[in-house]
């Protein structure tokens, strides 16, 4: 009983919108903890988690309040490897929100990965790991959590959003693709594990039980990855994003993060995207630090000391053995362009995090946020004392601990001394002209660079493609000034109205990107769309059901259409229906191919995704218009009175006026059932089971009068919807052919209509 009452409470303060819960704060938000409660029926609910978590995925059901929202029937488990424990109080919870509800979720999530902070005394280890690497490639967010279960203080986690499919189409644009997990079913502390080899063999159910599939299939595309990284590493670029793998590896070598792809090959996900690409995502950073030092599947592969893991080589795998095989950073490290390429991304991580201590501010203050929560945690496993001490000092336990300013301090003077981490080429004055470009225009891309006997320049003009590379050049003849002036140089046609870029130069020791974060961060030329070229092609504002979002939800949508032979960025639109006020909602970024459509929903459900408006159409007419916020328009419709069954679009597809159509979504427009439009009397639905809907193009005063199938006159029950429509009731009317007369002063219309059963 007291279960229910406690969620009924939590209810407060809670609110509900299409079957999505929210709250106030964000459930990643880092400036405060999260507050958790499990609510289980079975007083055993401990043995019962340890029972499943033997039996593989099965799960416990409970109920879930997050921040004071309920969110009933979730499905349990405890998750990880030497995290979890039956003997343990604190184990590390796995919970699905949509076990049993479809759909249910809390902001957009759909499961909570809670870490129980295991080999971390200093409780900063993961979220301030995952918040380092967010700058440089996409991962998890995280931030904490006080759990409770049955209203009993289990302890503070670290809360990780799960790698999900969400998360992937959030950071891909896709999440159907394949999609893996360096998971082995068992973790060989003398073997291969997850490491891309393909010491297995050519038979791919040799590697089951070595890696976990999240998609529906993948398992081919991940041979042939393994295939081309092993046997022909030169072109592995055209499978593998080796820009985000060096930056995956540049991480965890500057932080020892070796409970990854590094020491026992695991706790990584790949995900291939649109352009047939693998992408390495980290995952599980508890033991980053160096407090995992175990392996490093080279010279340590048995272990190694604190004071090792300061001087480790972040080319040992290259420099030294692979006790166990390391491909993906051996095959890469032999290309002395990669080598470069990821020193620089390593001088990077250095440069904005460590040597400036700002890793160590932002340390104190996430410690400062979650002091009280530890002090009341009962079932941590170390002090109160060592949370306090390990951000500076090493605690020494079963296994040493380091602390973290210990371990980074030393480490940054040993990689400023590395050989090819300084002594980079300098790149400034990145510059483009003309400034304001239009499309299929010429555009010149410069910067001065120093000390490089190379360069290039790596663009592309749709948000996640690939970037191209031209060679920036110094010669007078490619808009870079005089020959010899340290003026680089390219020149490029905007085939898009938008162009992503960054430069890479080297010199036979070190290289340097600009921007710094590329390819994570790039410089953005946009260019203004002509009128004309993107336009409002159709839209809906009384959605009767004829087409649904992904929420399935019939709401108002607006259908943009790009009829110029060049690929056009949304980048800087806005939409709006008021005049008056041209920037209402600011457009995402999104790139739309000649010919191709994009679905804009009115809905005014902004939480819903990105392309949801804040803003829902009127059915009794206004105005929709697409501009830039200078006030230049570049479509815009004033509409009257809308239908259920209709929509408002372009006829012919893209140049023709606005005209009453039946809905194409997302299609060409076409003129099937335009007679049926331009009719004086319409009804609909028809045949129907209930009431029906006339449209009556007549300002004029009408009567109506219905003839049932036995050809007696019917007086209608009708009611007055909207500017010439009518609602007419069929309450009493036994199933049959029935026929509507409308007369006006001037005609005399019929219509039949068919009530079924």
């Amino acid at each position: 009983m007291i279960r229910h009452i406690a969620i009924a409470l939590a209810l407060f303060g809670s609110y509900c919108t299409g079957g999505v819960l929210h709250a106030q704060t964000g459930l990643y938000d880092l400036g405060s903890v999260r507050e958790v409660r499990l609510y289980f029926a079975e007083p055993d609910w401990n043995d019962l988690l340890d029972t499943l978590y033997l039996a593989g995925d099965e799960r416990l059901q409970g109920d879930l309040i997050i921040d004071g929202t309920s969110i009933p029937d979730v499905g349990v488990r405890y998750k990880g490897f030497s995290s979890y424990s039956s003997s343990r109080e604190k184990n590390p919870f796995n919970i699905k929100l949509d076990h049993v509800h479809a759909g249910q979720n809390y902001q957009g999530y759909e499961k909570l990965k809670l870490s129980n902070v295991i080999q971390d005394p200093s409780f900063l280890r993961e979220v301030l790991s995952y918040e380092i690497v967010r700058k440089y490639m996409p991962a998890s967010q995280a931030n904490y959590a006080n759990v409770y279960v049955n209203d009993i203080l289990i302890g503070l986690y670290a809360n990780v959003e799960d790698v999900s499919k969400e998360f992937v189409d959030s950071h891909f644009g896709s999440r159907g693709n394949p999609f893996v997990k360096g998971n082995p079913t068992t973790v060989d502390l003398n073997g291969e594990n997850s490491n891309l080899s393909n010491s297995p063999g050519t038979d791919i159910a040799d590697y089951y039980d070595l890696y976990s599939l999240e998609s529906d299939e993948g398992w081919d595309e991940l041979y042939t990855l393994i295939d081309v990284l092993n046997n022909d590493p030169e072109n592995v670029e055209e499978i593998l994003n080796v820009d985000r793998t060096l930056w995956m590896h540049a991480f965890n070598y500057a932080l020892i993060n070796f409970d990854s792809y590094v020491g026992y090959a695991q706790n990584y996900y790949l995900y291939m995207d649109d352009n047939a690409r693998w992408n390495p995502i980290l995952w599980d950073m508890n033991m980053s630090f160096a407090s995992f030092r175990l392996t490093d599947a080279s010279t340590h592969w048995n272990g190694f000391s604190i004071a090792q893991a300061i001087t480790i080589d972040p080319l040992e795998h290259l420099n030294s053995v692979s006790v166990q095989p390391r491909p993906l950073m051996r095959n890469l490290f032999q290309n002395p362009t990669y080598q470069r390429m990821y020193l620089a991304h390593m001088r990077t991580i250095v440069d904005e995090n460590f040597a400036d201590h700002s890793y160590y501010s932002r340390a104190e203050g996430l410690r400062d946020i979650i002091a009280p929560y530890v002090l009341a945690d009962t079932n941590k496993f170390y002090s109160y004392q060592a949370f306090l001490d390990n951000l500076d000092e090493t605690f020494v336990d079963l296994i040493d601990y380091p602390g973290i300013a210990e371990l980074i301090d030393q480490r940054t003077v040993y990689l400023y001394d590395y050989p090819g981490f300084t002594n980079q080429p300098v790149v400034s004055d990145v510059a483009h002209f003309p400034v304001e470009i239009a499309v299929g225009e010429e555009v010149a891309i410069t910067a001065t660079i120093v000390g490089s006997d190379s360069a290039f320049l790596a663009y592309r003009t749709s948000e996640n493609g690939l970037f191209e590379h031209i060679e920036l050049k110094d010669d007078g003849l490619n808009a870079d000034g005089s020959a010899g002036d340290g003026v680089f140089g390219t020149l490029l046609t905007a085939s898009s109205s938008l162009i992503q870029f960054y430069i890479y130069a080297e010199n036979a020791t070190a290289g340097v990107f600009e921007p710094v974060r590329a390819a994570n961060e790039f410089h953005s030329i946009f260019t203004q769309i002509n009128p004309g070229d993107l336009v409002i092609n159709e839209f809906m504002a009384l959605n009767g059901g004829t087409v649904v979002d992904e929420n399935g939800d019939p709401d108002d949508w607006i259908e943009l259409y790009n009829r110029s032979t060049f690929a056009l960025s949304t980048a800087g639109l806005y939409v709006s229906d008021d005049a008056s006020d041209p920037t209402k909602w600011a457009m995402p970024t999104r790139v739309v191919q000649p010919n191709e459509y994009l679905i804009i929903w009115a809905d005014g459900q902004p939480d819903q995704g990105d392309d949801h408006a804040d803003f829902k159409l009127e059915a009794t007419g206004e105005t929709v218009m697409l501009s830039y916020a200078d006030s230049t328009v570049i479509d815009q419709v004033n509409f009257g009175n809308q239908y259920e069954i209709s929509s408002t679009g372009r006829f012919p597809n893209g140049s023709g006026v606005f005209r009453e159509l039946y809905p194409t979504f997302n299609a060409w427009n076409s003129q099937e059932g335009i007679d049926d439009l331009d009719r004086f009397l319409r009804l609909f639905p028809n045949p129907t089971n209930g009431d029906i809907t006339l449209i009556l193009d007549e300002d004029d005063p009408y009567e109506m009068v219905i003839f049932s199938p036995d050809g007696k006159r019917i007086t209608p029950d009708f009611a007055l919807i909207g500017d010439h429509a009518v609602r007419i009731g069929t309450l009493g009317l036994t199933p049959g052919a029935y026929v509507l007369e409308v007369r006006t002063s001037n005609r005399t219309s019929h219509q039949t209509f068919i009530l079924s059963e």
